[in-house]
């Protein structure tokens, strides 16, 4: 299986193909990586590539795999991505 990218390499990336220096190009990055940050709680979306929702998990019952003990999991709030149909496309055809 291919590594994954770095992030000097993603930024070079983005670099060469918008044709400006690395520096505007990581700074760039950073700022879209802050505004996803911040808009999370209203859903953020990245066009062509999808969307950053928080979603309400509810309280359900587990099971502790060590012992078998039946553990009951507290009710929380999670991040999820929710991936575009146009990226779905490219990448599986």
């Amino acid at each position: 299986m291919a590594k994954a990218m770095t992030k000097s390499q993603i930024v070079a990336g983005v670099a060469d193909a918008a044709g400006i220096a690395k520096k505007q190009a990581a700074a760039a990055i950073e700022a879209l990586v802050s505004m996803a940050y911040k808009g999370a709680k209203n859903g953020f979306t990245v066009p062509g590539l999808g969307k950053l929702v928080l979603v309400n998990r509810k309280a359900r019952m587990g099971r502790n795999p060590a012992t078998g003990e039946t553990i009951k999991i507290p009710a929380k709030r999670v991040v999820k991505f929710r991936v575009a149909k146009a990226c779905k496309d490219a990448i599986l055809g």
